[in-house]
């Protein structure tokens, strides 16, 4: 992954003007840009004026204490997300433990080696990198299925009105087919059920692109479960007989529920 590092602001925060000059030598040769300050004072204007990506923090620096202040800004949430690595004499295992529960994400100890260093610090920001590209892919996942809830939204709304239509004319053949006796009933039938539950289908589908949109009104009302049951299992009785399989029902009659028919039957139909 190519990482063009002159995207990125590091922040030195070091009361030595020796190694301050080294470290942001070390740094703009690699293209970073480059802020430094002597002690709090001076890493929080930083931080109020620029936009930092990384802070590297020693930890004695006169009054401040860089253990102290990475807590105070691992507190803050506008400076909590920023890595700090320490650069320090302190070496023992309690040092080191206490800077990273302080919030420090690595430990370097001085005298630093420049490769240690430099891989140390592109290592934080290709990690930084990597939760920008994630961030970037999930927004644009997020923005493809909101485009298609609306175009199933879309599609679901059109495709009612002509199986709308479908399912009239499919009635009106029903009920010529059994006067005329003509043979075709059974097959128009079928065709009307199976309009029926494409007709369905299509209703579940819109109301469930309503529901992932956060446009879905919720109406509820006292229901019979059993007779809800039944009329969805009507529904997809056309479709079972094709496959051969036999639906049979154990209901208690008389069973009430206080809930949202139209929601309950989208969530009980297949999709």
């Amino acid at each position: 992954m190519e990482i063009d590092f002159s995207m990125y602001n590091i922040l030195i925060v070091e009361d030595s003007e020796l190694n301050l000059f080294v470290l942001k030598e070390i740094l703009e040769r690699e293209h970073f840009n480059v802020f430094t300050a002597s002690g709090a004072k001076g890493a929080f204007e930083n931080l109020q004026q620029q936009r930092i990506d990384l802070i590297l923090m020693d930890v004695m620096m006169g009054n401040t204490n860089g253990f102290d202040l990475t807590k105070e800004l691992k507190s803050m949430e506008l400076y909590k997300h920023i890595p700090v690595l320490f650069i320090t004499n302190l070496k023992s295992p309690d040092d080191v433990v206490r800077g990273f529960d302080s919030g420090g994400v690595d430990y370097i100890p001085k005298p630093f080696n420049k490769k240690e260093l430099l891989q140390r610090i592109k290592h934080q920001i290709k990690l930084i990198e990597s939760g920008h590209t994630i961030a970037m892919q999930t927004a644009q996942l997020q923005e493809a299925i909101l485009n298609r809830d609306s175009m199933y939204a879309i599609l679901a709304h059109d495709l009612r009105s002509p199986i709308s239509s479908l399912k009239m004319i499919l009635n009106i053949l029903t009920m010529s087919a059994e006067e005329l006796n003509t043979g075709y009933g059974n097959m128009v039938n079928t065709g009307n059920d199976i309009a029926e539950q494409l007709f369905s289908v299509l209703d579940n589908l819109l109301k469930w692109t309503k529901n992932s949109l956060g446009v879905l009104s919720y109406m509820p009302q006292e229901i019979e479960i059993d007779e809800m049951i039944k009329g969805v299992v009507e529904t997809l009785q056309p479709t079972a007989k094709l496959k051969n399989i036999e639906i049979k029902l154990t209901l208690q009659p008389g069973l009430q529920i206080f809930f949202d028919a139209d929601i309950m039957k989208s969530h009980m139909c297949p999709k």
